[in-house]
């Protein structure tokens, strides 16, 4: 590749980052869209990642693999991929990840929608703001998880809103 070729490939990723692929016609709605679907993804590779490695462990540990040739190497067997009741199956997976993936773009539509409003109804974009995007996002967080409870609403609240506003006042020190 030539650095042209190259000059150029950078000049269109970094056009990428002005725009996004589809325009909804709205600012608000582009920047919630935008970071949906870029939290989901990140979402589901963390998830992903994380289930394939319990996976790989749980079968490497449990003795189910068996010595495959001359030199002794053992070979990864996954005998509870199958299944729809069973917690390790494929299936349980996919869902797990789709329900990760969902609440992380949530959480990412949701804090940036909030902060792009308020941001535009206020006039101005502080740690106040922050604060009220961070709180309302980890309440809906907190919303769709599998043990939902007042007393989990209101933590991941004040932590949203505590962790929202400390990121502010550090990209600003900064």
């Amino acid at each position: 590749m030539s650095s042209h070729e190259a000059r150029k490939f950078v000049e269109e990723v970094r056009g990428l980052e002005k725009k996004w692929m589809l325009d909804l016609g709205h600012p608000l709605l582009n920047r919630v869209a935008d970071s949906f679907v870029k939290a989901a993804g990140i979402g589901a590779i963390q998830a992903v990642t994380r289930d394939s490695y319990f996976m790989a462990m749980e079968g490497e540990s449990g003795g189910t693999g068996a010595v495959s040739d001359a030199t002794g190497s053992r070979k990864r067997t996954f005998p509870d991929l199958r299944g729809t009741s069973n917690s390790k199956s494929a299936e349980a997976m996919v869902k797990s990840v789709s329900k990760e993936s969902f609440q992380w773009g949530l959480a990412a539509g949701m804090h940036s929608g909030l902060t792009y409003g308020l941001a535009e109804v206020r006039g101005t974009h502080d740690w106040k703001s922050s604060a009220v995007a961070g709180a309302v996002t980890g309440a809906a967080v907190a919303l769709t998880s599998d043990n939902a409870s007042h007393e989990r609403v209101v933590q991941c609240a004040i932590t949203g809103a505590a962790l929202s506003a400390a990121a502010n006042v550090l990209s600003d020190i900064v």
